[in-house]
């Protein structure tokens, strides 16, 4: 399950609770689009504002509506202790794998990160998918721990940052940190707007905010990238450019819940305050992106 695109819904939510019937509409549309994974609660699912009853009942609803395709379920948490209860849930519900980012309040040590992936790993009959993403949890990777933590039971992706924009650069970059990981680990790219260069640099799997709402031109550039059509790759990502500074902007989860809130796919508002979706100028410069990209009528 770790290639392809792995396309990360929105948990739909206000202050009354989740709105379940949009999760699942959204759950539908991604498997009718033929996506190869569904990553539930990631940073767009807003997992790290929702209880535990809460996650269990995101995570139901995902599997149950998956109709067979893999889901994998963040279960980043405060405490291990917290992690561990979160990963036996998603194991309960039927999840085929998990994602876990070192989330924490105090800056996390080496350590402390290591500690945590083995004792989790420890407690795992599922995959587990490292999520690196320095720009939330404010831990930085080195490469010599991701690879120690990928050779623990049960690792089998890595869910990386975008990388540099040059060609020759993001190349070298996977390579070097392919070079730490056994050969059954996969890498994968995350920060749509960088996604494309990371795919022709090497990267199996593209863990995508915008496949989890527009999965169809995810999917043409993710199978550019399968049949090694590198020019196509570029020039499909380059047509979602003005999405792409938009969340460089304001970042992909403001940008995706107003997209989805255009679209009529969720009832808005649809993100836990004090978060909020693109409004005023910006919503309507997103609105004009998305009638010319053809993405909303």
């Amino acid at each position: 399950m770790f290639s392809g695109l792995s396309a990360f819904p929105l948990t739909p939510l206000n202050e009354t609770g989740i709105d379940e019937k949009a999760f699942v509409r959204l759950v539908k549309r991604l498997v009718s689009a033929g996506v190869d994974s569904i990553g539930a609660l990631g940073s767009t699912g807003s997992y790290a504002y929702l209880s535990r009853d809460e996650r269990m009942r995101v995570t139901q609803l995902a599997v149950e509506n998956a109709e067979g395709t893999p889901v994998m379920v963040g279960i980043g948490a405060l405490t291990t202790h917290t992690v561990l209860r979160l990963a036996e849930d998603a194991q309960i519900a039927g999840a085929s794998a998990v994602l876990l980012a070192p989330v924490s309040y105090q800056k996390l040590t080496d350590v402390e990160v290591f500690s945590l992936y083995e004792t989790v790993t420890r407690n795992l009959s599922i995959p587990l998918c490292i999520y690196d993403n320095p720009g939330t949890t404010h831990f930085q990777f080195s490469d010599e721990l991701l690879g120690r933590i990928a050779q623990l039971p049960n690792v089998s992706s890595i869910k990386i940052p975008g990388v540099t924009l040059d060609p020759e650069e993001a190349k070298v970059r996977i390579e070097e940190l392919r070079a730490q990981i056994p050969p059954h680990v996969t890498i994968g790219i995350s920060g749509d707007p960088f996604a494309a260069t990371g795919l022709n640099a090497g990267c199996e799997i593209w863990y995508s905010a915008l496949g989890g709402l527009f999965p169809e031109p995810c999917l043409s550039i993710i199978r550019a990238a399968q049949a090694g059509d590198s020019e196509d790759v570029l020039q499909q990502s380059a047509q979602l450019n003005p999405l792409w500074e938009l969340f460089r902007q304001y970042g992909s989860l403001r940008v995706i819940a107003a997209a989805a809130e255009l679209q009529e796919a969720v009832d808005s508002p649809c993100l836990p305050l004090p978060l909020q979706a693109l409004n005023g100028p910006a919503r309507q410069h997103l609105c004009e992106i998305l009638k010319r990209l053809k993405l909303v009528d």
